[in-house]
């Protein structure tokens, strides 16, 4: 099986319309570190069973060297067509799959049981295919977004406000400022807490206005700052902002390499001086933290 104990360094994720080649081809031919051909929220009821045959091909027109950043965002469990999704797109190889709506960890060991029935049907090694969980998008889910650690083939876990207001009956997710409410910020915690815990990578949500990169830089660098590890993106403008947020500069690396290396002049300490301040060993576990995201960049 896979391993998920690293975690997975991945900054932007772009979602692209599984019902058109182009935008498909435009997201696959860009930046972004993981492309998201979306089967769901992008694709009218109708228009489902042609859009995942759509993506199917389009994965297998890829160089299979390619194929490892493209994923697929399928349909909900406790709807008709996640199943069928999976048979479409499984035996050409996506990099991994989105799970909306995501219940709890019982719903990723029900996606594992079908992605390795599949994989085996089509040849491919058992636990290839990873997964990212959507997991706040309902008001049910809000309460088990601690419960994924050891989910099998879990890389990552993101959250999501729209479908969360919808399932609240709020009329607005922003109050008059432009900010999340409390319930959404509720939301973005749960699912960095629980990312934590299950020892994945927290991906932070989609920034609407796509214009707006100025209020996309600002944001994607405070939620760095809390935790965050990358975040979604709906527009290939959004991709260089999300990247060059998400990447340790020069300086963060140079400040990271320092306090290493004073831990490893003084082993077994539990304490060293750094400019002027007292560092202990939360900040070295940090430190290495990053430097390890910088050398995924």
């Amino acid at each position: 099986m896979a391993d998920n104990a690293e975690t997975f360094g991945a900054r932007s994720w772009l979602f692209a319309p599984g019902d058109s080649e182009r935008k498909m081809a435009k997201a696959a031919a860009g930046p972004a570190d993981v492309v998201l051909l979306d089967l769901e929220d992008a694709v009218a009821e109708e228009a489902k069973p042609a859009a995942r045959t759509g993506v199917a091909s389009f994965l297998a027109d890829r160089p299979e060297d390619e194929r490892g950043r493209l994923w697929v965002r399928i349909n909900p469990l406790d709807g008709p067509h996640a199943l069928a999704d999976l048979a479409a797109v499984v035996p050409s190889r996506p990099g991994g799959v989105m799970l909306p709506k995501a219940r709890g960890r019982a719903d990723v060991e029900v996606l594992d049981h079908y992605l390795s029935a599949l994989e085996v049907s089509a040849g491919i090694e058992p636990g290839t295919i990873r997964v990212i969980v959507l997991v706040t998008e309902t008001a049910a889910a809000m309460f088990t977004t601690g419960t994924y650690k050891g989910a099998p083939r879990l890389v990552a876990m993101t959250w999501g406000a729209e479908d969360l207001a919808d399932a609240v009956g709020a009329s607005e997710n922003r109050t008059p400022d432009g900010e999340y409410g409390f319930t959404y910020e509720l939301a973005r915690s749960l699912t960095l807490l629980g990312a934590a815990t299950a020892e994945v990578a927290p991906i932070e949500t989609i920034q609407g206005d796509f214009r707006d990169l100025d209020g996309l830089r600002a944001r994607a660098a405070r939620v760095r700052r809390d935790g965050y590890r990358g975040m979604l993106a709906i527009h290939p403008d959004q991709v260089a902002v999300i990247n060059e947020a998400f990447t340790p500069t020069d300086e963060e690396l140079a400040d990271a390499r320092e306090i290493v290396e004073l831990f490893d002049a003084a082993p077994g300490a539990g304490v060293v001086s750094h400019r002027g301040a007292m560092l202990d060993r939360p900040h070295l576990a940090r430190a290495r933290a990053l430097l390890a995201a910088g050398g995924r960049s």
